[in-house]
């Protein structure tokens, strides 16, 4: 792998997002209204909850968390569809740029433009409704890895997604954590759930996240192994992801599928 091509995907996503003023608002800007309202809500819910529990570490934390995943997933499929809109693909793959070189370029992409949103939610949540992520101790970096890699795997699989079906698909795209947040318990146990649907829970990784981060706040441990598993099956939705995104653009590539892409059609 080259990094100066990696680069080079790097450096074209920062020349668009600076030369473009609605680009770079919503970087931060639904980031810190998301922050703002729950924080209002978890100062509501602490005057009228019993005395001695603390919303703000277990509902504004999580709430953080699951924006944190949110934005490394859309900073990668965000960074893929400016390929699309632009209708960009024939210029980038005709250069000797390898397709692990295009991902690593969309996942770095991705981390530049989640620190900007993460250090304004941190601002927000830290200042105005005194959040200390003291709180959740060393458990905070297992935590942002798990979703770290999973945000990275569903950034991948939507952008393959979107290169299979056609730029019209990335409505399907939009949706997905809002489809997966019922499923991981981002505001309450997994054990909430029906019994149908706590299988879906325990393969999806952010799951054993807030289950920790709830374990922590009601003054317990995180389950180390827990966390572990879900760092493992992270990974591993990684590797599928990227293996499904390396076979739709081989089968793309073949069938001309790049030449001809076109927004009025799904195939």
């Amino acid at each position: 792998m080259a990094f100066g091509r990696v680069y080079a995907i790097l450096l074209r996503q920062f020349y668009l997002i600076r030369g473009s003023f609605s680009r770079v608002v919503p970087l931060f800007a639904w980031a810190g209204v998301d922050m703002v309202l729950w924080g209002f809500l978890t100062r509501y819910l602490n005057t009228v909850a019993a005395p001695g529990f603390n919303f703000v570490p277990a509902l504004l934390g999580a709430v953080l968390l699951w924006d944190f995943f949110i934005r490394i997933m859309q900073g990668v499929t965000i960074a893929f569809f400016e390929d699309v809109w632009s209708r960009n693909f024939l210029n980038v793959f005709a250069t000797p740029i390898k397709i692990s070189e295009y991902v690593a370029g969309l996942v770095l992409s991705s981390v530049g433009t989640s620190v900007i949103g993460i250090v304004a939610m941190l601002f927000i949540a830290c200042f105005m409704f005194k959040l200390s992520v003291l709180v959740y101790g060393l458990m905070a970096i297992p935590f942002i890895l798990v979703l770290f890699l999973f945000g990275i795997s569903i950034g991948v699989l939507g952008s393959a997604i979107v290169l299979k079906f056609g730029p019209a698909a990335e409505w399907f795209i939009w949706p997905l954590p809002a489809l997966i947040s019922p499923f991981a318990g981002v505001l309450y146990p997994v054990s909430t759930l029906p019994v149908w649907m706590r299988p879906v829970s325990w393969i999806l990784p952010p799951s054993y996240v807030f289950e920790g981060l709830r374990a922590i706040v009601s003054g317990g441990k995180a389950d180390g192994t827990a966390l572990l598993f879900g760092v493992c099956l992270s990974l591993l939705y990684v590797f599928l992801a990227y293996r499904v995104f390396v076979k739709v653009y081989k089968n793309a590539l073949r069938t001309g599928l790049l030449a001809r892409y076109s927004a009025e059609t799904l195939s």
